[in-house]
């Protein structure tokens, strides 16, 4: 059965760890085994982000991920492509500043969770007003992941910026598991990490360590 977009507003809200997951920081590891063991850990999200696959592959990849969130009730979304989403039924797709507009987006898949990347007051103002599902301030720290051309943001910044928005909310860029008490005392509840969680030996042990500490500090999640 498909969700609404209400359903997944409020399962994006109880969500605490917010795994980003891209092939080419995954360590040659199988990105549907990555999503596996995240989703064995009990997280209740992942994103699928790939810039360099067919729109085959693609589709492929994120058919099969659909199969794991679904067997544990997690929702999948998938960056940029909103074609990929719909077509593989994803809950939702996380678009950046070039990407498709927000309002089309929301008038072909009304009930796809749309998120934003954002990286200063006007672009959470506009989000805000163009009414997505939830925002992403960022990037926190130097990350090695994506590219953008205001750099680091900083934690002051982020604190400042976090103070504007209105809708629930993620931040990531380079965060580490020696970040997330320092984040989640300042009123961080949904963090968004790549490879951290990637790049771990054992996936499913760090993202349970990492939800542990989000969770102990955070005190009113839904379990």
């Amino acid at each position: 059965m498909k969700r609404t977009l209400t359903e997944r507003i409020k399962l994006f809200e109880s969500s605490d760890i917010y795994p980003v997951v891209s092939s080419e920081f995954c360590n040659g590891r199988d990105v549907c085994d990555i999503v596996a063991n995240i989703a064995r850990a009990g997280a209740k999200i992942v994103q699928i982000r790939e810039k360099n696959l067919s729109d085959c592959a693609m589709f492929e990849l994120v058919a099969k991920c659909k199969l794991i969130t679904s067997q544990y009730s997690m929702l999948l979304i998938v960056d940029d492509r909103l074609d990929i989403a719909m077509a593989a039924g994803a809950d939702g797709v996380h678009l950046g500043q070039d990407d498709f507009p927000l309002p089309e987006a929301k008038k072909l898949a009304p009930e796809m969770l749309f998120g934003i990347s954002t990286h200063n007051e006007a672009e959470i103002q506009k989000a805000l007003a163009e009414q997505c599902s939830y925002l992403n301030i960022g990037p926190m720290f130097p990350t090695g992941t994506k590219s953008v051309a205001c750099g680091a943001l900083g934690f002051e910044k982020i604190c400042e910026l976090k103070k504007q928005v209105t809708c629930p909310f993620s931040v990531m860029g380079g965060i580490k598991e020696k970040h997330l008490e320092m984040l989640v005392a300042n009123g961080f509840r949904h963090i968004a990490m790549v490879t951290e969680i990637t790049q771990a030996a054992n996936v499913m042990e760090k993202v349970s360590n990492l939800r542990k500490i989000i969770r102990a500090r955070g005190g009113d999640y839904e379990s």
